[in-house]
């Protein structure tokens, strides 16, 4: 019998000790512009201001064989049109500003690919007046390069790298008294590897795009990029609570997985002030932070996150996972805190 009870005991111990751990979620979080607009402006129109890049123009081939890259010709007509319109689009869609204006036609009617040419307040004033938009955002410079290296060739078809590089300048006009314009330059670049297969007679997994396609592709991933300069956003993030072989523990994590963070809170609060065990205390104030975060109440997560952290400080190593993750965690929170502030303060 009392090797019974003795079972009974060390099996109810190793019960209990599985329902330690640590648990993760993902949330959104909401991040701010990048570029603060004064308050007022409530309206934008998106336009076009640069010329059309040549066809001979920041375009190579590296052909089998050879070392050197040859220049070569791709027609970037339109690119730029793709660009404003996709930026025009994502930004109507994150539902910020009250009104996005999309001007399709090109604003310059010269031929100087290598000038660039910012809006007079004259310009500027002018599609204001026929807009009703408080700010313009213009595309100024947009330059693209694709560089191809053919490897071999299989059936006909060369197996190639393609690499597509991005450099624009966007800025934002609106009247201001200090004359300053806001400018977002934005370099990037996209790999393809495949074969280079431009008719309708085979197929690969792996294909490379033309290059009139690869370049569409990278304006309209800098429009998305644009998106984030321009108006808060929302990101998806990991983050985790722990769970302790404790009722009050258990009751807290079973209302945050039904996302009742008040209650969630009511049950951890009882055992941080119950225990005194200092781990405990570091583990439970981290949950805490959680739920606040949850809530949006962002000074209470990171007043809770500066709690366990200290506690995690007290009672783990110097290289503990767990003092590395309650580090990174009020740090998250106190630039989320920062955030938070910034976007109530235009008028989100």
């Amino acid at each position: 019998m009392k090797h019974i009870t003795l079972l009974l005991t060390l099996l109810s111990i190793m019960l209990l000790a599985g329902c330690s751990g640590i648990k993760y979620l993902t949330v959104e979080t909401r991040e701010p512009a990048q570029v603060t607009l004064p308050s007022h402006v409530l309206s934008v129109a998106i336009v076009n201001n640069v010329v059309s890049q040549p066809d001979d123009i920041g375009h190579t081939i590296q052909h089998i064989g050879h070392s050197d890259y040859d220049r070569t010709k791709a027609s970037s007509d339109s690119v730029a049109l793709f660009y404003t319109e996709a930026l025009a689009q994502f930004l109507e869609e994150e539902d910020y500003f009250h009104r996005v204006h999309y001007i399709a036609d090109g604003l310059r009617k010269d031929s100087d690919f290598f000038k660039e040419e910012p809006l007079t307040p004259e310009k500027m004033n002018e599609i204001r007046k026929q807009t009703g938009v408080h700010a313009v955002i213009s595309l100024d410079k947009l330059v693209l390069e694709t560089h191809k290296r053919d490897h071999y060739r299989m059936q006909g078809y060369s197996y190639a790298t393609l690499t597509g590089r991005i450099n624009s300048l966007i800025r934002v006009y609106q009247p201001t008294m200090e004359g300053k314009i806001p400018a977002v330059f934005y370099t990037d670049s996209l790999r393809w590897e495949g074969f280079d297969i431009e008719d309708d007679r085979a197929y690969a997994d792996q294909m490379v795009p033309s290059r009139e396609e690869a370049m569409k592709q990278l304006v309209v991933r800098a429009a998305e990029k644009m998106t984030y300069v321009f108006a808060p956003h929302w990101e998806m993030q990991d983050r985790w609570y722990y769970t302790l072989p404790a009722s009050l523990m258990r009751e807290g994590e079973a209302y945050a997985n039904k996302a009742d963070w008040v209650s969630a809170i009511e049950k951890w609060e009882a055992y941080y002030n119950n225990t005194s065990k200092m781990i405990n205390k570091a583990k439970v104030a981290s949950n805490i932070a959680l739920a606040y975060e949850m809530l949006d109440e962002m000074q209470q997560s990171y007043e809770w996150a500066e709690k366990a952290h200290d506690h995690f400080v007290r009672s783990t190593t110097t290289n503990s996972l767990e003092r590395k993750r309650s580090q990174l965690y009020r740090n998250e929170i106190a630039r989320r805190l920062n955030s938070f502030n910034q976007i109530n303060m235009n008028g989100m």
